[in-house]
Protein backbone atom coordinates (compact mmCIF):
# COMPACT_ATOMS: atom_id res chain seq x y z
CA UNK A 1 0.00 0.00 0.00
CA UNK A 2 1.46 3.56 -0.87
CA UNK A 3 1.02 5.92 1.58
CA UNK A 4 -0.44 9.17 -0.74
CA UNK A 5 1.92 12.59 0.13
CA UNK A 6 1.10 16.07 -0.37
CA UNK A 7 3.35 19.20 0.51
CA UNK A 8 2.14 22.80 0.77
CA UNK A 9 5.37 25.16 0.08
CA UNK A 10 6.31 23.21 -2.37
CA UNK A 11 9.53 25.48 -3.46
CA UNK A 12 11.37 26.07 -0.24
CA UNK A 13 14.75 24.32 0.41
CA UNK A 14 12.68 21.66 3.19
CA UNK A 15 10.47 20.90 0.39
CA UNK A 16 12.95 20.61 -2.41
CA UNK A 17 14.59 17.66 0.38
CA UNK A 18 11.59 16.28 1.24
CA UNK A 19 10.76 15.62 -2.57
CA UNK A 20 14.22 14.06 -2.38
CA UNK A 21 14.06 11.55 -0.07
CA UNK A 22 10.23 10.37 -0.83
CA UNK A 23 10.59 10.25 -4.54
CA UNK A 24 13.09 7.15 -3.43
CA UNK A 25 10.63 5.92 -0.63
CA UNK A 26 9.56 2.58 -1.27
CA UNK A 27 5.90 3.34 0.17
CA UNK A 28 5.40 7.17 -0.67
CA UNK A 29 3.37 8.30 -3.75
CA UNK A 30 3.99 12.03 -4.44
CA UNK A 31 1.05 13.72 -5.70
CA UNK A 32 0.08 17.56 -5.20
CA UNK A 33 3.20 19.53 -4.91
CA UNK A 34 1.74 22.97 -3.84
CA UNK A 35 3.35 26.39 -4.63
CA UNK A 36 0.58 29.29 -5.50
CA UNK A 37 4.09 31.41 -7.53
CA UNK A 38 5.20 27.83 -9.00
CA UNK A 39 1.76 26.84 -10.07
CA UNK A 40 2.36 24.57 -13.31
CA UNK A 41 5.84 25.02 -13.63
CA UNK A 42 8.11 21.44 -13.59
CA UNK A 43 9.38 20.60 -9.71
CA UNK A 44 12.91 20.34 -11.62
CA UNK A 45 13.02 23.95 -12.72
CA UNK A 46 12.91 25.15 -8.46
CA UNK A 47 14.85 21.78 -7.27
CA UNK A 48 16.96 21.72 -9.78
CA UNK A 49 19.18 18.89 -8.47
CA UNK A 50 15.93 16.75 -9.56
CA UNK A 51 16.62 17.36 -13.30
CA UNK A 52 16.08 13.15 -14.82
CA UNK A 53 14.56 12.55 -11.11
CA UNK A 54 10.57 13.53 -12.03
CA UNK A 55 8.11 14.69 -14.24
CA UNK A 56 5.71 16.49 -11.01
CA UNK A 57 5.00 19.93 -11.72
CA UNK A 58 3.54 22.30 -8.99
CA UNK A 59 -0.33 22.97 -8.29
CA UNK A 60 -2.31 25.07 -6.98
CA UNK A 61 -4.05 22.92 -4.52
CA UNK A 62 -3.78 19.69 -2.90
CA UNK A 63 -5.83 16.65 -4.86
CA UNK A 64 -8.25 16.34 -1.47
CA UNK A 65 -7.24 12.49 -1.19
CA UNK A 66 -3.77 12.40 0.81
CA UNK A 67 -2.52 10.36 3.61
CA UNK A 68 -0.23 13.10 4.76
CA UNK A 69 0.22 16.77 4.46
CA UNK A 70 3.86 18.19 5.36
CA UNK A 71 3.63 21.68 5.71
CA UNK A 72 7.03 23.60 4.53
CA UNK A 73 5.30 27.04 5.11
CA UNK A 74 7.13 30.20 6.86
CA UNK A 75 6.91 30.44 10.35
CA UNK A 76 3.45 31.66 11.50
CA UNK A 77 2.16 30.85 7.66
CA UNK A 78 1.07 27.28 9.12
CA UNK A 79 -2.12 28.42 11.04
CA UNK A 80 -2.61 30.58 8.49
CA UNK A 81 -3.10 28.33 5.88
CA UNK A 82 -5.14 25.68 7.75
CA UNK A 83 -7.42 28.35 8.97
CA UNK A 84 -8.40 28.77 4.90
CA UNK A 85 -7.69 25.32 3.78
CA UNK A 86 -9.66 22.74 5.99
CA UNK A 87 -8.41 19.44 5.54
CA UNK A 88 -9.95 15.85 6.59
CA UNK A 89 -9.90 14.76 10.09
CA UNK A 90 -8.45 11.45 8.71
CA UNK A 91 -5.54 13.45 6.99
CA UNK A 92 -2.27 13.02 8.67
CA UNK A 93 -0.78 16.42 9.18
CA UNK A 94 3.47 17.03 9.65
CA UNK A 95 4.21 20.74 9.92
CA UNK A 96 7.58 22.18 9.80
CA UNK A 97 7.00 25.39 11.01
CA UNK A 98 7.25 26.95 14.68
CA UNK A 99 3.41 27.32 14.71
CA UNK A 100 2.82 24.20 16.85
CA UNK A 101 5.56 22.95 18.56
CA UNK A 102 4.84 24.81 21.97
CA UNK A 103 2.27 22.98 24.74
CA UNK A 104 0.52 26.44 24.93
CA UNK A 105 0.02 26.03 20.46
CA UNK A 106 -0.36 22.33 20.43
CA UNK A 107 -4.40 22.31 20.03
CA UNK A 108 -5.58 23.87 17.07
CA UNK A 109 -9.05 23.61 15.41
CA UNK A 110 -9.74 19.34 15.77
CA UNK A 111 -6.23 18.47 16.22
CA UNK A 112 -3.80 18.12 19.07
CA UNK A 113 -0.29 18.49 17.31
CA UNK A 114 2.73 16.51 19.21
CA UNK A 115 6.00 17.12 19.35
CA UNK A 116 7.73 15.09 16.63
CA UNK A 117 11.00 14.20 17.93
CA UNK A 118 11.18 10.63 17.59
CA UNK A 119 14.07 10.03 20.62
CA UNK A 120 11.69 11.98 22.85
CA UNK A 121 8.29 10.91 22.39
CA UNK A 122 8.49 7.77 19.74
CA UNK A 123 5.20 6.21 21.32
CA UNK A 124 3.33 9.36 21.35
CA UNK A 125 3.95 9.66 17.66
CA UNK A 126 2.86 6.51 16.94
CA UNK A 127 -0.39 7.22 17.90
CA UNK A 128 -0.77 10.83 16.52
CA UNK A 129 -2.95 12.26 14.00
CA UNK A 130 -0.52 15.60 13.50
CA UNK A 131 3.10 16.28 14.08
CA UNK A 132 4.67 19.52 14.98
CA UNK A 133 7.93 18.71 13.39
CA UNK A 134 10.98 20.02 16.12
CA UNK A 135 13.30 22.94 14.99
CA UNK A 136 16.86 22.69 13.69
CA UNK A 137 18.92 23.94 16.80
CA UNK A 138 16.44 22.59 18.83
CA UNK A 139 17.18 19.03 17.22
CA UNK A 140 20.56 18.64 17.73
CA UNK A 141 20.47 20.69 21.24
CA UNK A 142 18.07 18.24 22.64
CA UNK A 143 19.27 15.23 21.79
CA UNK A 144 22.97 16.59 24.01
CA UNK A 145 20.94 17.32 26.84
CA UNK A 146 17.94 14.50 26.78
CA UNK A 147 20.37 11.60 28.33
CA UNK A 148 21.29 13.96 31.25
CA UNK A 149 17.29 15.42 32.33
CA UNK A 150 16.22 11.72 32.04
CA UNK A 151 18.61 10.59 34.98
CA UNK A 152 18.26 14.38 36.80
CA UNK A 153 21.31 15.15 35.87
CA UNK A 154 20.59 18.69 34.76
CA UNK A 155 21.87 20.77 38.29
CA UNK A 156 23.06 23.93 36.86
CA UNK A 157 23.10 26.17 34.03
CA UNK A 158 23.77 24.91 30.56
CA UNK A 159 25.94 26.79 28.08
CA UNK A 160 25.14 26.51 24.01
CA UNK A 161 27.26 27.50 21.76
CA UNK A 162 26.20 26.72 17.84
CA UNK A 163 27.11 27.25 14.43
CA UNK A 164 24.68 26.97 11.20
CA UNK A 165 24.64 27.10 7.53
CA UNK A 166 22.90 29.54 5.59
CA UNK A 167 20.44 27.45 4.50
CA UNK A 168 18.87 27.37 8.05
CA UNK A 169 17.65 31.43 7.28
CA UNK A 170 15.30 29.93 4.27
CA UNK A 171 15.34 30.55 0.64
CA UNK A 172 13.97 34.20 0.83
CA UNK A 173 16.71 36.70 0.63
CA UNK A 174 18.06 39.10 3.06
CA UNK A 175 21.45 40.68 3.54
CA UNK A 176 23.10 38.24 5.55
CA UNK A 177 22.45 35.67 3.12
CA UNK A 178 23.99 37.27 0.14
CA UNK A 179 27.48 35.37 -0.68
CA UNK A 180 29.54 38.53 -0.69
CA UNK A 181 28.07 38.96 3.09
CA UNK A 182 28.26 35.49 4.42
CA UNK A 183 31.98 33.94 2.95
CA UNK A 184 34.76 34.13 4.84
CA UNK A 185 32.70 35.52 7.29
CA UNK A 186 30.88 34.30 10.81
CA UNK A 187 28.52 36.80 12.95
CA UNK A 188 25.94 36.03 15.91
CA UNK A 189 22.42 36.09 15.95
CA UNK A 190 19.33 36.66 18.19
CA UNK A 191 21.63 36.07 21.66
CA UNK A 192 20.06 34.00 24.76
CA UNK A 193 16.61 34.54 22.71
CA UNK A 194 16.76 32.24 19.96
CA UNK A 195 12.53 31.09 19.54
CA UNK A 196 13.93 27.64 19.89
CA UNK A 197 14.61 28.16 23.57
CA UNK A 198 10.84 27.19 24.37
CA UNK A 199 11.08 23.96 22.43
CA UNK A 200 14.25 22.72 24.55
CA UNK A 201 13.33 24.06 27.59
CA UNK A 202 9.40 22.14 27.36
CA UNK A 203 10.95 18.81 26.20
CA UNK A 204 13.41 18.31 28.99
CA UNK A 205 10.98 19.20 31.83
CA UNK A 206 9.23 16.74 30.50
CA UNK A 207 12.11 14.15 31.55
CA UNK A 208 13.44 16.21 34.91
CA UNK A 209 10.45 17.64 36.18
CA UNK A 210 10.90 21.12 38.58
CA UNK A 211 13.79 21.32 35.91
CA UNK A 212 15.48 25.33 37.59
CA UNK A 213 18.29 25.69 35.26
CA UNK A 214 19.03 28.50 32.48
CA UNK A 215 20.04 27.75 29.01
CA UNK A 216 22.49 30.40 27.38
CA UNK A 217 22.56 29.93 23.98
CA UNK A 218 24.61 31.37 21.19
CA UNK A 219 23.77 30.92 18.26
CA UNK A 220 25.74 31.68 15.04
CA UNK A 221 25.57 31.97 11.17
CA UNK A 222 28.41 30.03 9.32
CA UNK A 223 29.96 30.60 5.71
CA UNK A 224 28.93 27.04 4.26
CA UNK A 225 25.61 25.93 3.22
CA UNK A 226 24.36 22.91 5.70
CA UNK A 227 24.72 21.29 8.76
CA UNK A 228 25.15 22.66 12.16
CA UNK A 229 27.93 22.01 14.97
CA UNK A 230 26.35 22.62 18.70
CA UNK A 231 28.79 22.93 21.63
CA UNK A 232 26.94 21.89 24.99
CA UNK A 233 28.70 22.18 28.01
CA UNK A 234 27.28 22.23 32.11
CA UNK A 235 28.71 21.19 35.00
CA UNK A 236 28.39 17.50 36.40
CA UNK A 237 29.62 14.94 38.99
CA UNK A 238 29.44 12.32 36.51
CA UNK A 239 33.36 10.86 35.12
CA UNK A 240 33.21 10.83 31.44
CA UNK A 241 32.86 6.62 31.16
CA UNK A 242 29.32 7.54 33.59
CA UNK A 243 28.88 9.90 31.38
CA UNK A 244 29.29 7.88 28.18
CA UNK A 245 27.45 5.04 29.21
CA UNK A 246 24.47 7.12 30.05
CA UNK A 247 24.30 8.34 26.84
CA UNK A 248 24.77 5.35 25.12
CA UNK A 249 22.20 3.19 26.91
CA UNK A 250 19.58 6.71 26.39
CA UNK A 251 20.64 5.96 22.73
CA UNK A 252 20.67 2.18 22.27
CA UNK A 253 17.50 1.76 20.21
CA UNK A 254 17.59 5.49 18.58
CA UNK A 255 18.52 4.09 14.81
CA UNK A 256 19.66 8.04 13.59
CA UNK A 257 21.50 8.97 16.94
CA UNK A 258 25.20 7.82 17.24
CA UNK A 259 27.59 8.05 20.61
CA UNK A 260 30.93 8.36 19.07
CA UNK A 261 34.08 7.54 20.91
CA UNK A 262 35.97 10.13 18.56
CA UNK A 263 35.44 13.84 18.38
CA UNK A 264 33.00 14.86 15.97
CA UNK A 265 32.64 16.67 12.74
CA UNK A 266 30.04 17.92 10.27
CA UNK A 267 30.85 16.22 7.56
CA UNK A 268 29.85 12.98 9.22
CA UNK A 269 26.50 14.01 9.07
CA UNK A 270 25.71 16.27 5.91
CA UNK A 271 22.72 15.66 3.71
CA UNK A 272 21.86 12.30 6.00
CA UNK A 273 19.30 11.92 9.10
CA UNK A 274 22.31 11.14 11.56
CA UNK A 275 22.78 13.01 14.81
CA UNK A 276 26.50 12.17 16.18
CA UNK A 277 27.66 13.33 19.72
CA UNK A 278 30.81 13.24 21.54
CA UNK A 279 30.90 13.36 25.17
CA UNK A 280 34.10 14.52 27.40
CA UNK A 281 34.63 15.22 30.42
CA UNK A 282 36.72 18.30 31.18
CA UNK A 283 37.64 19.02 35.01
CA UNK A 284 34.26 20.12 36.42
CA UNK A 285 32.37 20.67 33.12
CA UNK A 286 30.78 17.89 31.04
CA UNK A 287 31.53 19.11 27.14
CA UNK A 288 28.76 17.22 24.91
CA UNK A 289 29.34 18.26 20.72
CA UNK A 290 26.26 17.26 18.40
CA UNK A 291 26.21 17.54 14.67
CA UNK A 292 23.42 17.12 12.35
CA UNK A 293 21.91 18.35 9.11
CA UNK A 294 19.86 21.50 9.69
CA UNK A 295 18.17 20.24 6.48
CA UNK A 296 17.46 16.70 7.22
CA UNK A 297 17.82 15.29 10.91
CA UNK A 298 16.75 19.09 11.49
CA UNK A 299 13.90 19.43 9.24
CA UNK A 300 12.98 17.04 6.25
CA UNK A 301 14.84 13.63 7.31
CA UNK A 302 12.86 13.84 10.74
CA UNK A 303 9.43 14.58 9.13
CA UNK A 304 9.78 11.57 6.90
CA UNK A 305 11.08 9.58 9.67
CA UNK A 306 7.94 11.12 12.14
CA UNK A 307 5.92 9.66 8.50
CA UNK A 308 7.07 6.22 9.02
CA UNK A 309 6.30 6.01 12.69
CA UNK A 310 3.01 7.69 11.96
CA UNK A 311 2.21 4.77 9.01
CA UNK A 312 3.55 1.87 11.36
CA UNK A 313 6.93 1.83 8.90
CA UNK A 314 10.41 0.81 9.65
CA UNK A 315 11.53 3.84 11.22
CA UNK A 316 14.83 4.14 8.86
CA UNK A 317 12.47 3.53 5.85
CA UNK A 318 13.43 5.76 3.13
CA UNK A 319 16.42 7.62 5.28
CA UNK A 320 19.24 5.57 4.29
CA UNK A 321 20.87 8.16 3.21
CA UNK A 322 25.03 8.40 2.91
CA UNK A 323 27.22 11.90 3.94
CA UNK A 324 29.77 13.11 1.16
CA UNK A 325 32.70 13.03 3.56
CA UNK A 326 35.12 14.26 0.77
Amino acid sequence: MKIKVGIVGGAGYTAGELIRILLHHKYAELGAIVSSSNAGNPVYQVHDDLVGETGLVFTSELAGDEDVVFLCLGHGNSKAWLTQHELPETTHIIDLSNDFRLEADAEFQSREFVYGLPELNRSRIQQAQSIANPGCFATAIQLALLPLAQAGKLTDDVHVSAITGSTGAGQSLSETVHFSWRTNNVSIYKPFTHQHLGEIGESLAQLQHELDVDIHFLPYRGNFSRGIFASVYTPSDLTQEEARELYQQFYADAPFTTVSDKEIHLKQVVNTNKCLLHVQKFGKQLLITSVIDNLVKGASGQAVQNMNLLFGLPETMGLGLKAGLF
